[in-house]
């Protein structure tokens, strides 16, 4: 998901896609503990996703801060 379509979501939808991104980080997780993992570099691109919504989160959240 690129950055541009991460910024277009409302906070609800990025909240839900980070707990949706966490959960495949934790069975890819226990796939590579029993050597099963396929591909290594899944786990960091979700990790670099995971981050990039963080970002935008508190991106959004900072101007509603401000306001108060």
């Amino acid at each position: 998901m690129k950055i541009q379509e991460i910024r277009e979501l409302t906070p609800d939808e990025l909240r839900a896609r980070k707990r949706e991104l966490r959960e495949q980080v934790f069975h890819l997780r226990l796939q590579q503990a029993s050597g099963q993992l396929e591909k290594p570099s899944e786990l960091r691109s979700l990790r670099r996703e995971i981050a990039r919504i963080e970002t935008v989160l508190t991106q959004k959240s900072k101007p509603a801060q401000a306001a108060k």
